[in-house]
């Protein structure tokens, strides 16, 4: 048995595509949409007092093989994150428990998808 293979042209529309990606354009817009996630844990988060709900920012580092956004919240009691209580719950001082409730969750998930949806538009327009 006998397989040929036989190829015409070149790869150029193929190193085109791979020069484009690692160029870094998938992630152009991620301060942008890190200070819509600002903005929507700070309208999300209870606020009682509101200092938890003013306290978030995020920082965002733009690396050759991979991106990250990270929020936080700088509302600290006792030397725990008022946020993670909220999120999670917590114990109070004369013995009971406060149930926690998942904010973070459903404020970042809109986010997330806007990251995805952009990023998807760049791979397919390279």
């Amino acid at each position: 048995m006998r397989v040929s293979i036989s190829s015409k042209g070149d790869f150029k529309r193929t190193t085109d595509f791979l020069v484009k990606m690692s160029k870094a354009d998938l992630f152009r817009n991620l301060d942008g949409l890190a200070q819509k996630g600002v903005a929507a844990l700070s309208a999300a988060t209870p606020h009682d007092s509101g200092n938890t709900a003013g306290k978030w920012s995020c920082e965002v580092k733009v690396g050759a093989r991979s991106s990250t956004i990270t929020w936080k919240n700088s509302n600290v009691k006792d030397g725990f994150p008022v946020a993670i209580m909220l999120q999670y719950g917590h114990g109070t001082g004369n013995g009971g428990y406060i149930q926690g409730r998942d904010y973070i969750n459903p404020a970042l998930k809109p986010i997330f998808y806007q990251i995805a949806d952009q990023a998807w538009k760049v791979v397919i327009s390279a």
